[in-house]
């Protein structure tokens, strides 16, 4: 016995039940990640260079002791760090 050619009511609920969840469910994007990737590197890499560059600054401005330089590099990764944490606590919270 051959089944009948129009899909049954079941059938068709079925599909727009796959179709509705995988609009609303995406899989990850390749693309996403490498924006994420580059947003981290960002977030980390802006922080340190003008800690860098206020610290060579700083150097030739106030000398002290230690290096002004070192000590705000230093502090740039620290915060860059923050940042790019608290990004990606943002952007993992949203899927």
């Amino acid at each position: 016995m051959s089944r009948d050619p129009d899909k049954s009511a079941e059938d068709i609920a079925r599909q727009a039940k796959r179709m509705k969840s995988s609009r609303d469910h995406p899989g990850p994007s390749p693309l996403r990640g490498i924006g994420t990737f580059g947003m981290i590197g960002w977030s980390i890499a802006v922080p340190t260079v003008g800690g860098a560059f206020l610290g060579l600054w700083l150097d030739r401005v106030t000398p002290q002791n230690f290096s002004w330089t070192i000590a705000l590099i230093l502090g740039g990764v620290v915060l860059g760090a923050f940042i790019a944490a608290a990004w990606i606590n943002k952007e993992g919270g949203e899927e």
